[in-house]
């Protein structure tokens, strides 16, 4: 659907002319960045939607059809930087079709117009439709005179003597090859040749998927470099043939294989199956095709359908862009089958153990994927997911890639070992703990887990922590693998290395200076702000400020933390010796502990995750090593005034203009209100400022929600 979202069956003519410009505009844009600049926007898929949309737009209002619409059009016009060659017979593109109902529609009006019964027996062929670039080959007296690029159908790019570095692209021809012949096909590059060429940077850049490298090698400037890619090029169709007949399409390719097109390639795996024309057969085929697409060295996005003969071909002619004796039929554009070779663990910066899928890597909506998160221990589980496997991939929003389940054709699944999830951390060996009621597992590693290292350490640089201007991701990283830092308490020993990071290349004494400015400065913070940096799972800010300010300074907020223990381990002996099962005898130690804090909203899944963090020795020695270098300042507690949004829960979202964003929640917890981060039916008040975006949609879609601007706010506060 294109932006106006106006039901076709309820278009004027007007907006049916209005939108086909706009179609046809959008639609030479993507066709130029495609097939002329190789640097697509969007997918296969999202492109198709767009042809299509054009295509009912213009059979529901004929009259409105452009000279120059897009249903004519074959490619995009040839690049200036090559010489335009104008081909001898244009180079078609093939109409899609993207279901068995579509497809049956098709042959039965083309065996219709040749006269031919439905379900008649009429040699086909099915083939492959390769994801690449197309190529169109002449031979005049069996040398090899130029080779062109599709570029519009009737003019391509010379790219003669790039085409003669490609493998499967002979220069010379045997003596009984044609006087005249011009072969087409496509130039396509193997994942492991894309997938090595992206990892080397070779090219310069890196390439969103094999089709789109093989353009941009197959257009180098110097020949050398398209020599070093790796190309591949397999025959799919011929243009001008002269003094030798063929009955059909499938005796041309016999000898195109035996003249040595496709020389040095597999061409097992470009299989292309003869059929009988039966709609059963040929989506049988093409079940096979989806089937094998995970183990093809080269990216194929659908099947080709045709007429094997020569003279049905002639019967049945062609259009002004496409013939009528051939059809694509697409692969779904947001699944396709691939193998799961490999299951991995990550563990997060919480500790969160995270199953990954390791797969063999195909082209999904115009992006290579190679893995895809399976969330957690459960989504294996329910799924039956064993190394091995044909599974179902999809990008969800055509950018995050799932396994959605197992292929329909799995052989070999049932002797396939289940997937063991691990209960020990595969970085620190600390158990791994998943909590009743909770789909994730963690690690109880926490601060002495090199997994989670680096995540822990930019939490602890991040604004909501300590707030370490200039210590990011990327410089933290570096300190790592340079030992400069073991642990969070090491960030404040940077200023040791001072020589060594002056000397560092673009760093110099300024930027050094700077950075240690700002791990100087931030030593002086508050205690929830020190709480908050230790990244306790569930211990978020609002649950830092609400026990800092309960609780005092560091050393009264540690003593509370053992006499914590102290009463969970006395109520879990006691309940245990009364006869409850360690699970009973935990959830009634943390009720006891819960009652004993009894702070609003801080709860016993709380109270549990900082006291299992500090039950963990090397976790309370690294914070008390982190807090022994900080000086800390601890939260006074709020004096409630009751006022209007005592009691509320208030959300502030949106560029605030007249106060900071910590400001105004300092304020409405000062007036007895409880500020979120999130909007949720409980939320009673919304403080929306200009740019306000999503959670100001949410707000008035669950419409209870009081929505203010900030003059709004201070009119009610006073």
């Amino acid at each position: 659907m294109t932006k106006t979202q106006i039901e076709i069956g309820e278009m004027t003519p007007v907006e049916a002319r209005q939108e086909l410009e706009q179609l046809a505009a959008e639609i030479e844009r993507h066709n130029r960045l495609y097939h002329t600049e190789d640097n697509p926007e969007i997918s296969d898929g999202d492109f198709d939607a767009l042809m299509r949309r054009n295509k009912a737009i213009e059979e529901r209002f004929p009259e409105q059809i452009s000279v120059d619409t897009p249903s004519n059009r074959v490619g995009a016009q040839a690049s200036p930087d090559f010489a335009p060659i104008s081909h001898a017979i244009p180079m078609l593109s093939l109409e899609n079709v993207f279901s068995r109902e579509e497809m049956t529609d098709w042959l039965n009006n083309r065996l219709k117009a040749l006269g031919i019964p439905e379900n008649a027996s009429v040699a086909m062929t099915s083939e492959l439709k390769l994801d690449g670039v197309s190529l169109s080959l002449r031979y005049e007296n069996r040398h090899l005179t130029y080779a062109a690029t599709r570029g519009n159908g009737q003019v391509g790019e010379d790219v003669t003597a790039n085409a003669r570095t490609i493998i499967g692209i002979p220069h010379e021809l045997p003596s009984d090859a044609p006087d005249i012949l011009e072969v087409r096909g496509e130039v396509i590059m193997p994942r492991e040749t894309f997938l090595a060429l992206n990892e080397s940077g070779a090219a310069g850049r890196v390439f969103k998927n094999p089709r789109n490298a093989a353009a941009g090698s197959l257009r180098q400037k110097d020949p050398s470099k398209t020599a070093q890619r790796g190309l591949v090029f397999l025959p799919h169709g011929f243009g001008e043939l002269s003094g030798r007949i063929f009955g059909s399409w499938s005796e041309i390719l016999h000898e195109l294989r035996r003249w040595g097109f496709g020389t040095g390639t597999d061409w097992k795996q470009a299989t292309i199956w003869k059929t009988t024309g039966t709609i059963d057969e040929i989506m049988s085929y093409f079940d096979t095709a989806l089937a094998n697409r995970p183990d093809l060295p080269f990216d194929i996005d659908g099947m080709v359908v045709k007429f094997d003969s020569l003279a049905d071909r002639e019967g049945l002619g062609q259009v002004s862009r496409t013939p009528r004796w051939g059809i694509a039929q697409k692969f779904p554009a947001e699944r396709c089958i691939t193998r799961l070779n490999a299951i991995d663990i990550q563990v997060g910066r919480t500790g969160r153990i995270t199953p990954v899928a390791r797969l063999e890597p195909i082209t999904v909506g115009g992006v290579v994927v190679s893995n895809a998160t399976l969330h957690n221990e459960d989504h294996i589980t329910t799924l039956d997911l064993r190394e091995g496997d044909l599974v179902i991939l999809q990008r969800a929003g055509d950018v995050i890639p799932q396994i959605v389940g197992l292929s329909d054709a799995n052989p070999g699944h049932d002797e396939r070992a289940a997937f063991a999830f691990p209960t020990e951390c595969p970085s620190c060996g600390s158990a791994v703990i998943r909590a009743d009621g909770e789909a994730d597992a963690y690690c109880e590693g926490s601060l002495h887990c090199p997994a989670q290292m680096l995540e822990r350490l930019v939490h602890i640089a991040g604004r909501d922590a300590l707030d370490i201007d200039g210590l990011g991701e990327k410089i933290i990283a570096e300190f790592l693998t340079e030992n400069m830092l073991h642990a969070p308490a090491d960030i404040f020993r940077i200023i040791n290395y001072r020589p060594s990071l002056i000397s560092r290349e673009g760093w110099g004494q300024a930027s050094t200076d700077k950075l240690l400015k700002s791990i100087e400065a931030a030593r002086r913070t508050t205690v929830d702000r020190a709480l908050y940096a230790l990244g306790i799972r569930h211990f978020g800010r609002s649950a830092t400020k609400a026990v800092a300010r309960a609780w005092g300074d560091i050393d009264a907020v540690l003593a509370m933390i053992e006499n914590m223990q102290i009463v969970r381990s006395a109520t879990y002996d006691q309940a245990l010796g009364k006869g409850a099962d360690p699970e009973a005898a935990d959830a009634a130690a943390m009720k006891a502990v819960a009652e004993v804090v009894a702070i609003p909203d801080i709860g016993p899944v709380v109270l549990r995750n900082l006291l299992d963090f500090f039950s963990d020795v090397d976790n309370r020695l690294r914070a008390k090593e982190l807090f022994d270098q900080l000086e800390l300042t601890a939260l006074q507690k709020v004096v409630v005034t009751n006022s209007p949004v005592t009691g509320k829960t208030v959300v502030f979202t949106g560029s605030l203009e007249t106060m900071t964003r910590e400001g105004a929640k300092a304020q409405a917890e000062k007036l007895g209100a409880k500020v979120s981060g999130s909007i949720s039916k409980k939320t009673d008040i919304l403080v929306a400022g200009p740019g306000a975006g999503s959670k100001l949609q949410k707000a008035k879609d669950i419409g209870t929600i009081e929505i203010l601007d900030e003059q709004g706010w201070h009119s009610l506060v006073g």
